[in-house]
């Protein structure tokens, strides 16, 4: 049966709309158990990655390259987060317990955080928000890959399904927030920088960072985590390492390889704050003290509390098929002639 979709508007038209620049907050959980999460807008889809050669992850690839507009949680997750979502009844989540208690303070960053229980967390930010897991843990806390059948399945990305809002950021999305720019600029430091942050415990000054500390110094509350980035992400340099959804080798087709973890941490040396260090571990982590990780999200228009100046941005309407709601096509004509009977249509609106 031949079919007919015929659009009421042009497919080329735009949309202006006034929306808050830069930051959103979304609140989760009720109760006792609620807590908010601040996200950065990442812009400039389809950016080429960084070819400065800070960014060659050999023997991989080069990083920082992301097609589309997405969302990173400008502070990384605090133990707070953590301990509202096990008081929810999320199971499985561990904290590094420390000796000194000023380590424990909730509004510090969470650390001993494994992949798994990262992706667990994140799995609970999806459900309560009404969306789809992002990874397939079992019954039993195994991480599994998303398998060809099931709704969400992405044959180039195994571990992200892609129905999720929320995820662990991948390489090439935390990168791109840590040294990247709205102005397409590359820094070797995740503080909008090509020159080494200050050293500090705790602070918000420009170009300073929590790192090559020891014992007495620890981890720092995650809002005085050091300057910020050219994007306006705080933290991604020092505090605690950051895991990433990407497998070490870079291709997320395997459940026992490596997770990529990038930052450096608040004991660690200069080195592994630049954008050429890099290191993995596996999905378990090893218990570390000074592991953890931040949310990304996908960027869309909503109804979230907003800050900063208002700016007007412009979208653009674009309309595409599939035959599988997996792999989606762009729709350039306002008529369709069609005969699969399977077809599926979507309209999106992209900010330019």
């Amino acid at each position: 049966m031949r079919k007919y979709l015929c659009l009421v508007f042009p497919l080329a038209s735009f949309i202006t709309i006034s929306s808050a620049q830069t930051v959103t907050t979304q609140t989760f959980g009720s109760g006792s158990n609620a807590f908010s999460m601040d996200f950065v807008e990442i812009g400039n889809p389809g950016n080429a990655p960084d070819t400065t050669g800070n960014a060659d992850f050999p023997p991989v690839r080069l990083a920082g390259s992301v097609a589309y507009t997405y969302k990173i949680g400008k502070y990384e997750v605090s133990r707070d987060m953590i301990i509202k979502a096990s008081a929810a009844g999320v199971t499985g989540l561990r904290l590094a317990d420390f000796t000194y208690s000023s380590w424990n303070s909730p509004t510090i960053a969470a650390s001993g955080i494994g992949w798994v229980e990262a992706a667990k967390f994140v799995n609970y930010l999806n459900t309560i928000s009404g969306s789809s897991p992002a990874y397939k843990i079992d019954s039993s806390g195994n991480f599994l890959l998303w398998s060809a059948g099931e709704v969400g399945y992405n044959a180039n990305n195994k571990f992200r399904n892609t129905l999720a809002k929320y995820f662990i950021p991948s390489v090439d999305e935390w990168y791109k927030a840590a040294f990247g720019s709205p102005n397409n600029t590359w820094y070797d430091y995740p503080t909008g920088s090509d020159s080494a942050p200050v050293a500090i415990n705790n602070g918000t000054s420009v170009n300073t960072a929590v790192y090559d500390g020891d014992i007495g110094t620890g981890i720092a509350d995650i809002a005085k985590a050091g300057g910020l980035s050219a994007w306006g992400t705080m933290g991604q340099g020092g505090n605690v390492w950051e895991w990433t959804e990407t497998a070490y080798d870079g291709i997320n087709d395997s459940w026992s390889e490596w997770h990529e973890v990038l930052g450096g941490a608040y004991d660690h040396a200069l080195v592994w704050l630049n954008s050429s260090s890099r290191t993995g571990l596996g999905s378990t982590g090893d218990g570390s003290s000074n592991l953890g990780f931040r949310v990304a999200t996908l960027a869309e228009i909503t109804n979230q509390v907003t800050t900063n100046q208002v700016t007007t941005n412009t979208y653009t309407l674009v309309m595409q098929k599939s035959s599988d709601l997996q792999s989606w096509s762009s729709i350039s004509t306002n008529i369709i002639s069609d005969t699969n009977v399977k077809a599926f249509f979507r309209i999106q609106i992209q900010k330019q």
